[in-house]
This record gives C-alpha cells, sequence and structure tokens, in this order.
C-alpha cells in the first residue's frame, strides 16, 4: 500500500470518527476539523456513502446563505462495539452501534477483582457468551473496549494490578486470543474522562479534571484537549496523594493516602460501625438488602438526606476537596468534573468540596475553575470504552 493510499484512508477512518463525535456534520464542517481540502473531503465523503458508512441527512439550520447538506453514520452499516466498563467489584458490558444505540441489553455481573488469577477466565467466559447471546456475527463487530481499574499500561496492553496471565505478559494479547476480536484496555478513570472530553461537560475544552468517585478515587486528565497518560501511563493516582491523617494502610501498601478516608467502601464500613455503636439511620435496613451493593445503598441514603450517610459523606467531599485544591495549584484546569459511580451523590458532596477549596486555594486560580457533576452518569464508562475502540480501529 502507497503512502497516498494510506493517507487517504486514515481520511476515511477520521471522518467516521468525527461523525461519531458529533453525530451529524456538513462538509464544510469536516474540512475545518480534519484540515483538509473541500474537494477532498468531497470525495471521501461520496466514497463512504457508497460504502454504506454514512448517510445523506437533510439540509442544515440556514445561516443565511445557501443550505449546507448534513451526514450523519449510518447505524444499519452493521458495524458493532463491544464495550465493558470494570470497578473493582462490578463489571457493565453493552454492544452499541455506531451511533452508540445499544443494540444489547446493558447486563451487569459481580466480579470482585481481587479474587485471584481465575477472574480473567470468568471474565473471558461472561465477553464469548455475552456476545453468542447478541446473535452480532463476529465479523461484524469492530473491536472490545475495556476500561478497567488497576496499573493499566495501554500501548502494551498490561494491568499490573489485576488480571494476571500465566504464560503470557499481555492481558490484552490475550483476550484478542481468547476473544477472537480486536480488544483495547485501558484505565478506568481514564475512559470516565475521555467520555466527558467527547460526549460530556469537557467537549470542546482544552483542560479538564474528571473525578471518578468509587471503591477508589481515580482521576482523569485532559490536558490541551487530549487524554494526559504521564510519561509511563501511570498519571492521575489521586486515591494516592498522601491527604489522610489516619494511619490506615492503604491498598498500594502506603500509609496516609487519600482513598483509606473517601472510597465508598470505607464510607460504608464507617457508617456500619456508627450502626452498631447505635446511630439511628435507614442504612440499617438498606444493608439487609444484598441485591445491590451497599455503596449503592450508601449513595442512595445520602440522596435521600439520611443524617448519617450525609455527614460521611461531607466529611469524605471535604477531603476530595482538598485534594482538588492541590490540583488546582498545579494544572490551573477549566473544569473539574465529579463522576463515577459517586457522581449519583455528586450535587450532595458539591458544598463540602466547595468549602475545601475556598480554604485551601488561592481565590484566584479557584475562581477561574468550575466544578460540575457528570450528567452522563453510570454511562461514562461504557462510552469511554466505546470510544476506545473507536479510537483505535480503521474503517476500510
Amino acid at each position: 500500500m502507497t503512502a497516498s493510499v494510506k493517507k487517504y484512508h486514515q481520511l476515511r477512518t477520521d471522518v467516521i470518527k468525527h461523525l461519531y463525535y458529533s453525530k451529524m456534520l456538513t462538509l464544510t464542517e469536516l474540512s475545518h476539523l480534519t484540515h483538509k481540502s473541500l474537494p477532498l473531503i468531497t470525495n471521501v465523503v461520496n466514497d463512504l456513502v457508497e460504502d454504506g458508512y454514512i448517510l445523506e441527512h437533510g439540509l442544515a439550520p440556514s445561516t443565511g446563505g445557501r443550505r449546507a447538506l448534513t451526514f450523519l453514520l449510518n447505524q444499519d452499516k452493521q458495524r458493532y462495539i463491544v464495550a465493558v466498563a470494570m470497578d473493582q467489584l462490578v463489571t457493565q458490558v453493552v454492544i452499541y452501534d455506531l451511533l452508540n444505540h445499544a443494540r444489547t441489553e446493558p447486563e451487569l455481573f459481580k466480579l470482585p477483582l481481587k479474587e485471584g488469577p481465575a477472574i480473567t477466565q470468568t471474565l473471558i467466559k461472561f465477553l464469548k457468551d455475552y456476545i453468542s447471546r447478541s446473535g452480532i456475527p463476529i465479523e461484524q463487530i469492530l473491536g472490545v473496549g475495556i476500561g478497567m481499574p488497576g496499573f493499566v499500561n495501554a500501548a502494551e496492553g498490561i494491568n499490573h494490578s489485576f488480571f494476571k496471565v500465566e504464560g503470557e505478559r499481555s492481558l490484552n494479547k490475550h483476550l484478542i486470543k481468547e476473544l477472537g476480536l480486536p480488544v483495547f484496555i485501558d484505565n478506568d478513570s481514564s475512559m470516565i474522562a475521555l467520555s466527558e472530553l467527547k460526549f460530556g461537560a469537557g467537549k470542546n475544552l482544552k483542560d479538564v479534571m474528571v473525578v471518578n468517585i468509587g471503591w477508589g478515587i481515580g482521576l482523569g486528565m485532559i490536558i490541551n484537549g487530549s487524554l494526559f497518560r504521564g510519561h509511563s501511563g501511570y498519571a492521575g493516582e489521586f486515591s494516592h496523594i498522601p491527604l489522610s491523617q489516619s494511619n490506615k494502610l492503604c491498598s498500594c501498601g502506603k500509609r496516609g493516602c487519600l482513598e483509606v478516608d473517601t472510597s465508598l467502601l470505607v464510607l460504608v464500613e464507617r457508617a456500619k460501625t456508627q450502626i452498631a455503636e447505635g446511630v439511628s439511620s435507614s442504612l440499617e435496613q438498606l444493608f439487609l438488602d444484598d441485591s445491590k451493593l451497599h455503596g449503592d445503598h450508601f449513595l442512595e441514603a445520602a440522596k435521600a438526606g439520611d443524617p448519617l450517610a450525609v455527614s460521611i459523606l461531607a466529611d469524605a467531599a471535604f477531603l476530595i476537596g482538598k485534594g482538588l485544591a492541590t490540583l488546582i495549584h498545579i494544572i490551573n484546569p477549566e473544569l473539574i468534573v465529579l463522576g463515577g459511580r459517586g457522581a449519583l451523590a455528586g450535587k450532595m458532596m458539591m458544598a463540602p468540596i466547595q468549602q475545601a477549596i475556598h480554604e485551601f486555594c488561592i481565590p484566584r486560580l479557584a475562581e477561574q475553575t468550575e466544578i460540575r457533576v457528570s450528567e452522563l452518569n453510570a454511562d461514562s464508562g461504557l462510552l469511554g470504552a466505546a470510544t476506545l475502540v473507536i479510537e483505535n480501529c480503521n474503517f476500510n
């Protein structure tokens, strides 16, 4: 394949990506986004229309002159993405089409990542079964995107924290071999940040921090409009900023980490301890229900105004705000998004977070940073996983 043909194929892929993120665009808009001439973009779009990837949608709203024709991706092209969003206890999966419409019923199953090497085979078995039950032929699936906790080196396909593979250094290669599909893995907090950048509060912004509030406290970093990974790919370990005044041992093996006072697991245990000491709370009954994770019960109770849950959450949120003040001093972001599982009670956390920022952050910097709760909620991890596939595949 000549260099010019490769460039043309890459441009086809770039056009599809822009339509995937923007839903509907004109030829002029595509020319601007790709930095390519209008005649070249017209040829590429015409080819993609002929191949069935793109549809003419109609005329754009009038801006005073001749109305331009708009284009969007063809949801009937029969190309699909398996999106997998994992946290330390639960895994979600869904299959999207190119318009991010769910083509299968999303499923959630409990998969505690600390259970050891067997979890790799458990995940593979579940994904094989889910794909098989979908009825979608393998050849129509573009790939599998997986956002997972841990120290993930996306370039090498290795998770240094979980999913050890016997005889194979790369988890990515092992999954490709087992599933018979392209597979891409990345850190869960990075994927949540990617979804906010492409579809959420961070769209069209340059410098955004996305806090993943869950069983730990992760961070996805958008710097100059792109996902920032750091030198070795492990940037954003917000959980391990040494802000705790306790002597509790963190999962990383160190003491004093933010996580030991702010993770949902810790907040649940703190609530159970106070209930055992006689504090009255609706959580006492909620925790008897094992059909849902106790962390979800805790967040729902806080959202409903349970005094114990609100108090415990406020203490944790203040400490998170203290950590965010540090980030604001270092990064000077335009926006901080509160995302992940904890976004369910995000509005409850805003006041103590803002209080901590006012107390610990230089006003000139704090005033320049907006803080918002994610509107993507539970979909953010899945959308990020789907985007991971789009970013890494070719449409030729």
